[in-house]
C-alpha cells in the first residue's frame, strides 16, 4: 500500500486537502496530513491522521496581505513554528512514497526540500489576478523539477498559462472544495428569500467583521422590505455564543429565547430578525439566494454555486481592501463591493444599495442567474474534482 503525506497551508487549503485525502483512502492509499498552519480540523473531520502537534494562529497562514498581519505572524511565533514543521517534514519524509501539496509556494518548498516525488494543487494562485501569473521566486524552479509529477490549478486560464511558462503539462480538473455541494439531495428549509452572512473564520479579525456586517443590517432595518428576508450568520467555533450575545445586547438587539437547537441563536433589531448558526455553513450557503461575505473560501464556494456575493472591505489582517479587490479579479463580475467611499457610513450606505441591486437582479432579471451559473463553471469548474484528480494521479503512480 502506497503512503501519501498531504501538506497544506491554510484553512481553505486544509479543506481541499482533507477531501482529496478522503478520496485517496477510498482508492486504497494510506494517507496522513501535515497542516503547516492551523489545527487541521478538516482532517480530523474526515478521520485523517494529523502528524505532529498543531497550533492556531490569528492570521491563519504564512504571509497574508497586510503589514499588520505579517508583524503579528512574527510576534506570535509563526515563523519559528513554520521552521519546526519543516524540520518535522524532513524527519518523516522517508516514510512516504509521495507528497500531495495544497496551497502556495510554502508546501511546494517543503516537498522540494524533502526531495520526494510530489503532486501539487496550486489553489492559492490564479492568472485571473494579473492576466499572466507571476509566481513568487523560486516557485518555477521547484515546479519544473522532475520530482513535481503533476500540477493542478484552480481554473483553466491558469492551467494554460502555466503550461506555457513551465513548459510542462499543467491541468485544471475542478476545485475539491466545491465537490461536497454537488449533487445535493438534502431537504432544505424553504425561505421566501435567504441571505447568507459570512464574517470569516479567523479570530480576532472575525469580531470586527461580524460587527461591520451587523452595522449594515441595522441600517437595513429601517427598510420594511427586509423584514421578509431571512438572514443567516455562519459562525466558526472561535466565536463563542457568550461573545455573540454580548455583542448583540450591547448594540440593543433583542434576544429571542426558547430555541431548542443548541447551535442556533436568534436576535431581533426593529423588524429585522437574524439567525446565528454554528456547524451549519453548507446548509446556509445552499439555501442562500446571495451572500454578504468577508471571507475567502466561503466567497469562492458561493460563486461556484452561481450565487452573487456582496463584499464588505475590512481592516484585516486577511480580509483587507487589497484582498477584496484581488478576490473580485479572481471570481469575476458577480462579486459586488463598495470600494470608493468617504467614511464608514458611506461604505455602509453604498453596500445597502448594492444589496438592493442584487436582490432586484435576482428577482426581476431572468438572465442574471443564468450568467452567474456560467461564470461559476468558468471560474471554479465542474464537480467531481476529487475523483478526477486522484484518478489522474493513480495513472502516474501506477506507471512509476
Amino acid at each position: 500500500m502506497l503512503k501519501i503525506l498531504i501538506l497544506s497551508n491554510g484553512h481553505g487549503e486544509d479543506l481541499s486537502g482533507s477531501l482529496i485525502a478522503k478520496q485517496f483512502v477510498k482508492s486504497g492509499y494510506s494517507v496522513h496530513a501535515l497542516p503547516i498552519v492551523g489545527m487541521g480540523n478538516h482532517y480530523d473531520k474526515e478521520k485523517i491522521k494529523i502528524i505532529g502537534k498543531t497550533k492556531e494562529f490569528s492570521t491563519g497562514g504564512i504571509g497574508y496581505n497586510s503589514f499588520k498581519g505579517r508583524l503579528i505572524e512574527i510576534l506570535d511565533g509563526e515563523i519559528f513554528y513554520f521552521l519546526k514543521r519543516l524540520y518535522l517534514t524532513l524527519k518523516i519524509r522517508k516514510k512516504y512514497d509521495y507528497f500531495f501539496v495544497v496551497g502556495d509556494i510554502v508546501p511546494v518548498f517543503f516537498a522540494w526540500v524533502c526531495n520526494i516525488d510530489f503532486f501539487t494543487y496550486l489553489v492559492a494562485y490564479s492568472s485571473h489576478y494579473e492576466g499572466k501569473l507571476k509566481l513568487p521566486w523560486p516557485s518555477k524552479f521547484f515546479l519544473r523539477s522532475q520530482k513535481a509529477k503533476k500540477i493542478y490549478t484552480r481554473d483553466s486560464l491558469t492551467a494554460d498559462d502555466l503550461t506555457l511558462q513551465l513548459k510542462k503539462k499543467v491541468s485544471f480538473l475542478g476545485n475539491p472544495f466545491m465537490d461536497k455541494f454537488f449533487p445535493t439531495n438534502k431537504e432544505l428549509k424553504k425561505a421566501e428569500f435567504s441571505i447568507g452572512l459570512f464574517p470569516g473564520s479567523r479570530f480576532p479579525e472575525i469580531l470586527e467583521n461580524f460587527v461591520l456586517i451587523l452595522e449594515v443590517l441595522e441600517a437595513l432595518s429601517d427598510l420594511r422590505y427586509f423584514q421578509k428576508i431571512e438572514f443567516n450568520f455562519a459562525i466558526v467555533n472561535a466565536l463563542s455564543s457568550s461573545k455573540i450575545k454580548e455583542i448583540f445586547l450591547t448594540r440593543k438587539w433583542v434576544y429571542l429565547e426558547k430555541i431548542k437547537d443548541k447551535f442556533l441563536l436568534k436576535f431581533k433589531y426593529k423588524s429585522l430578525v437574524v439567525n446565528i448558526y454554528w456547524h451549519n455553513f453548507d446548509q446556509i450557503l445552499l439555501k442562500s439566494k446571495c451572500c454578504i461575505s468577508m471571507a475567502g473560501t466561503a466567497s469562492e464556494q458561493a460563486i461556484g454555486l452561481g450565487k452573487p456575493v456582496i463584499q464588505i472591505e475590512g481592516k484585516g489582517p486577511q480580509f483587507t481592501k487589497s484582498f477584496a479587490e484581488a478576490q473580485r479579479r479572481l471570481l469575476g463580475k458577480y462579486v459586488f463591493c463598495a470600494s470608493n467611499y468617504k467614511d464608514k457610513n458611506d461604505q455602509i450606505n453604498q453596500t445597502i444599495k448594492l444589496i438592493i441591486k442584487v436582490i432586484y437582479l435576482i428577482k426581476l432579471n431572468k438572465k442574471f442567474l443564468t450568467s452567474c451559473n456560467e461564470n461559476a463553471k468558468k471560474r471554479l469548474g465542474e464537480y467531481k474534482a476529487c475523483i478526477n484528480m486522484v484518478d489522474d494521479m493513480n495513472i502516474v503512480m501506477k506507471n512509476d
